[in-house]
């Protein structure tokens, strides 16, 4: 039986699952299905949960399991934009304009990388995991995380710079 520490854990997890789970569908309902479905298995399995090992680390690799298996058994479904969830508090309403552009091409270039770089990037950048524990949880040699989340921050400078030039461009015209 899960002791109330552990699900209080598990519920504070969830935000990071459905983080993980909009990176490898790249849909919201997708998301939110990933991570019922992994929680679900987490809960039917969690005699399996090592207490003295990092439950986000098993969670993270159910949830991993559960989307590959997914994914063999069905067609990933359509994309959904990811600007319907964001929320922006600036004040002043041109930093908010160029903040919500440079997040939206952000996002678009790190939609663009090839799904490997993004789980690298998710799990190391936001995440806060090292690379040899990525390496473990996305079953690759350490060298692969490394070079993935390498590869992935370059594209994404250069897509971004490119983007910053423009706005930079845009913003001389219009005074």
């Amino acid at each position: 039986m899960m002791t109330s520490d552990v699900r209080q854990q598990l519920i504070e997890l969830l935000p990071r699952l459905r983080r993980f789970a909009m990176v490898l569908t790249r849909s919201s309902d997708a998301a939110d299905d990933l991570v019922q479905a992994s929680v679900a298995r987490a809960l039917e399995r969690q005699s399996q949960w090592n207490p003295d090992s990092r439950l986000d680390r098993w969670l993270f690799q159910i949830m991993k399991t559960v989307w590959l298996n997914n994914r063999k058994s069905a067609a990933i479904r359509q994309t959904e934009s990811l600007d319907e969830h964001t929320t922006n508090w600036s004040v002043s309403g041109t930093a908010a304009v160029e903040s919500k552009m440079t997040l939206r091409e952000v996002r678009a270039a790190f939609t663009r990388l090839p799904i490997e770089q993004q789980q690298a990037l998710m799990l190391v950048s936001v995440e806060g995991y090292g690379y040899r524990e990525a390496a473990e949880l996305l079953d690759v040699p350490i060298g692969t995380v490394i070079s993935r989340v390498a590869r992935g921050r370059v594209a994404l400078a250069e897509r971004t710079s490119r983007d910053d030039n423009r706005v930079s461009l845009l913003r001389r015209k219009g005074g």
